[in-house]
């Protein structure tokens, strides 16, 4: 599918719930959340069709998140279904990695490509306090037993000033011994994350050059056709990679192939707009699938240009009500 701007939209991102076992400063009020109802999530079933539906119009790559995505129940069966519809090439999955040690032969099984675990600190004391929650010996069991599976594996730090800042090398030190991606985010302006200062990226790169030296850009990391956000790098003596993705600074909407699901069944195109598609509404009027694939297609064709994330409209951001992270899918 080919939007407006002539960008070709082939990857979907599904956030199957906005529940989450941890309660990250950054995205999740202490108190938790006002959980969307039962009957305003979209069924498994609802979520098998619209996949449906998107393959037509060209998706090609699902990723599952939340929230957490493994609260899910059926989880399992669902990527089994959705790795079994025609043209769909592949799904990855992005948790924060609590539940994933049990779960993770079954995901493998059942079709999983590749996991992204968000991991800011390997600090237990740390890790507890920006998730409100002492679970970091089991999301670290996820990892080593990812690791030794041999699938691929991305993790995600976000570099927060006075929260991890110390960190940013204890995780760069996992990549030298594994074949993994270590990936440094930008803090996206949205939702709790207003409140907290995000460590540029020109900083993460400079303070890793420091202590490993150049890093060494290379091609042969990017996947065809799945170019996504972020740019690979390695180091001498290093098995894996360190990426980075800083879509504020720099921004790659001009190369932008994705559109997202909310767990409520709203088709969002852009993370900085409102603009998209109730499904949900669609779905539940009984309306047929050729006008449902008619009205996904227009939406598509009508991608915003660009996001207009910047230190100016961060307030704007919080006053219009734009959605969290864990309600839009990480």
């Amino acid at each position: 599918m080919i939007d407006q701007y002539g960008r070709k939209i082939e990857y979907v991102r599904i956030s199957l719930t906005d529940r989450c076992n941890l309660r990250c400063q950054y995205c999740m009020p202490e108190c938790g959340i006002e959980k969307i109802s039962h009957d305003d999530i979209l069924s498994l079933e609802e979520v098998l069709h619209v996949v449906k539906l998107l393959a037509d119009c060209g998706i090609r790559k699902v990723r599952l998140t939340g929230g957490e995505p493994l609260l899910r129940r059926g989880i399992v069966d669902l990527i089994r279904e959705i790795k079994a519809i025609e043209n769909i090439e592949q799904i990855f999955l992005t948790t924060n990695g609590v539940l994933l040690s049990n779960m993770a032969d079954d995901l493998i099984n059942a079709g999983v490509n590749g996991f992204n675990i968000s991991l800011d600190t390997l600090n237990e004391k740390t890790f507890e306090k920006i998730t409100r929650r002492n679970l970091f010996k089991k999301v670290f069991e996820s990892i080593q037993k990812l690791i030794d599976s041999g699938v691929e594996i991305k993790l995600n730090c976000v570099p927060i000033a006075g929260v991890n800042e110390e960190d940013i090398l204890k995780i760069v030190e996992l990549a030298r011994d594994n074949f993994i991606k270590v990936r440094f985010i930008e803090l996206m302006p949205i939702g709790c994350a207003v409140d907290f200062k995000g460590i540029p990226i020109g900083e993460v790169k400079s303070k890793i050059e420091s202590i490993y030296g150049k890093l060494i850009s290379h091609s042969a990391f990017i996947i065809p056709n799945y170019q996504g956000p972020a740019k690979y790098f390695t180091l001498n003596g290093f098995k894996g990679q360190i990426g980075f993705i800083d879509a504020i600074d720099h921004k790659f909407c001009n190369s932008c192939n994705r559109i997202r699901l909310t767990a409520n069944g709203f088709l969002k195109l852009c993370l900085n707009s409102n603009a998209g598609l109730d499904i949900k509404s669609l779905l539940r009027s009984n309306a047929d699938d050729q006008k449902i694939f008619e009205a996904i297609k227009q939406a598509i064709y009508n991608k915003p240009k660009e996001h207009h994330f910047n230190v100016e409209c961060r307030m704007q951001n919080a006053k219009l009500n734009f959605n969290a992270m864990y309600q839009i899918g990480g």
